[in-house]
């Protein structure tokens, strides 16, 4: 019996090397969120966890390395039909049910992950306060705590615990404005080890989906503009198409702080068009708010308060011998 438990030590000793050394002293908050980005984008690790939401959990398991300067990553979700994302270097292949699959230019998957392992914590620390909140426990292994937290209050949090060894993401949930959690990742087991890459590598020799050529997007006058936005959010795009099912003319703008990220839609009123709506599910909110004719719509990742605030910020520009 001796036997089994030293040589099942050593194995987990082989597989996890980041678990043996000393504690070392609790850095910053900041500190501690600059070295999660650069475990997080450098390490060769596989990290298995569930996303917990209202009225799902959701297992999934994310297989990353850095090879030669490029990315290779694995995202596979575990129950349910059969889905999974891959990337290599600047390309990102999606199979989904339903759907051929396709390869789009991209640096990052669109897929459940925390979303503050691939975002710019420089760029977060103007907007947001990073509080360290001691130390606790999480998938079996000791983590510092941080909090993020918008210093305007116009948006959500996040709550980490971060691996005082790997430095990687054991769980992070996020809070709305009464600090009641919104969704969790928890991590389940994770491993960090250079073996992960070299299974990677073997993606270099997948035969991928061709990558999809989008059309250029013409750059567009909108007729509107948003005069209220919480600090740091810009423009990501904006465009002007229609929708596929009515062939309702829309307006559209997408907006983002490295974190967060919400859309506006503005179309003119229909019968169908109601004076105001507001839905939350979860962590997405959807603000409808009809103004002069027109129904302005925001979706996405923000409380149902800063949803309104935007909506009804937005300004029309009178149209050609119009008076203001």
């Amino acid at each position: 019996m001796r036997n089994i438990l030293v040589g099942a030590l050593t194995l987990v000793s082989l597989l996890m090397p980041w678990q043996a050394s000393a504690e070392e002293s609790t850095p910053s908050a900041e500190a501690l969120l600059h070295q999660m980005d650069e475990a997080s984008r450098a390490l060769s690790y596989e990290l298995s966890y569930i996303l917990i939401k209202k009225n799902s959990i959701e297992p999934l398991r994310y297989r990353h390395s850095y090879e030669d300067g490029e990315t290779f990553a694995h995202l596979v979700y575990l129950s349910g039909p059969p889905r999974e994302v891959i990337q290599r270097g600047d390309e990102v292949s999606y199979f989904e049910p339903g759907l051929d699959p396709f390869t789009i230019h991209s640096n990052k998957m669109v897929a459940p992950l925390p979303p503050i392992m691939q975002t710019d914590i420089t760029a977060l620390a103007k907007y947001y306060d990073f509080i360290s909140m001691g130390r606790a426990r999480e998938a079996g292994v000791g983590c510092d705590v941080v909090r993020i937290a918008p210093k305007d209050g116009a948006r959500y949090s996040y709550l980490l615990w971060v691996d005082t060894r790997s430095k990687l993401v054991m769980r992070a949930d996020l809070l709305d404005r009464d600090g009641e959690p919104l969704e969790q990742y928890r991590a389940v087991s994770y491993v960090v080890n250079p073996k992960v890459g070299e299974v990677l590598k073997s993606l270099k020799t997948v035969e991928l989906p061709a990558v999809v050529q989008l059309p250029p997007q013409p750059q567009v006058e909108l007729g509107w503009q948003v005069k209220w936005l919480p600090q740091g959010f810009e423009t990501v795009s904006h465009n002007r198409h229609r929708l596929m099912m009515t062939e309702r003319p829309v307006e559209s703008k997408m907006f983002s702080d490295g974190l967060f990220s919400f859309s506006i839609y503005v179309a003119s009123a229909d019968q169908f068009t109601v004076r105001e709506q507001l839905v939350r599910q979860g962590r997405r909110t959807l603000h409808s708010y009809l103004a002069k004719g027109k129904e302005v719509t925001v979706v996405g990742d923000i409380p149902p308060a800063t949803a309104r605030r935007v909506a009804e910020s937005v300004a029309f520009q009178p149209s050609k011998g119009e008076q203001p």
